[in-house]
């Protein structure tokens, strides 16, 4: 006897490529009326301290970086200050992020290669953003995305892995996850869609038990039943409570 998470991958196995088009963009206009208000959640202010941040968020959590970036920017707010900073000063403070070691020579070079190049101003294009030290398409995408409105997809764990449950992507690796999800989607699409969609993996469908049982695009979903079915047991799951649809005050419920 098939599983409910059999049965569910078996419904769409047979889809056409244009059943999979409709279907993934029914999933967008889902998570955008759940998570209206989906953003980047590293703490920045310009495009310096996002490219920064996103490249200390590597291997470790947006809650952990944003507790040590207010220290880091009070210490060094721009590319000049951070690119002549004793790496060994700047070690301390993001130790917290874990491989602190890498991370300081990547940031500290970063902003040395900034000042050297780009008159100590983060570059808009991709071709100049991923010749950074730490900075690959991830990196760059998110700070293209949310500082210069240059639409991207920032592949990470979170969105590669609800690609592949959604089954937009059968690979596992990012460049190719990118360009198979670029095909879903119209280009202005691509940066709100990968915050909804990290949202969504953030606070429903995680990693280890995704909570079935609670997810709005179940019905929509290949993988539905690799987690928590029942509605009350997949609710005390949820990271955060899903969004109230209140258009006048444009916040979530917490």
């Amino acid at each position: 006897m098939l599983s409910v998470a059999e049965k569910s991958r078996r419904r769409f196995l047979e889809e056409t490529s244009l059943g999979r088009t409709r279907r993934a963009r029914k999933i967008h206009r889902i998570l955008a009326d759940t998570y209206p208000t989906a953003h980047a959640e590293l703490d920045h202010r310009n495009a310096y301290e996002l490219l920064v941040a996103t490249v200390l968020s590597a291997q470790t959590t947006d809650i952990r970086v944003n507790g040590v970036t207010p220290a880091l920017f009070a210490a060094y707010p721009d590319a000049a200050a951070l690119a002549s900073a004793q790496r060994e000063a700047v070690e301390e403070i993001i130790r917290p992020t874990g491989f602190y070691r890498a991370k300081a020579k990547s940031i500290v070079g970063l902003a040395q290669e900034l000042v050297t190049r780009f008159d100590g101003e983060v570059p808009g294009n991709l071709t100049d953003l991923v010749t950074l030290p730490g900075v690959g398409r991830k990196t760059a995408n998110v700070v293209l995305g949310n500082v210069f409105d240059v639409p991207g997809l920032t592949i990470d764990t979170h969105f590669a892995r609800l690609a592949r449950r959604f089954l937009w992507t059968e690979s596992t690796d990012a460049d190719r996850i990118e360009r198979d999800v670029q095909e879903l989607f119209p280009r202005k699409d691509w940066t709100m869609l990968s915050h909804r969609v990290i949202w969504h993996g953030r606070r429903i469908c995680h990693a280890r038990r995704p909570a079935c049982g609670a997810c709005p695009i179940s019905a929509l979903c290949p993988s539905y039943g690799e987690g928590e079915l029942d509605p009350e047991q997949a609710r005390g799951l949820l990271r955060f409570e899903l969004a109230d649809q209140d258009p006048a005050a444009g916040k979530e419920s917490r």
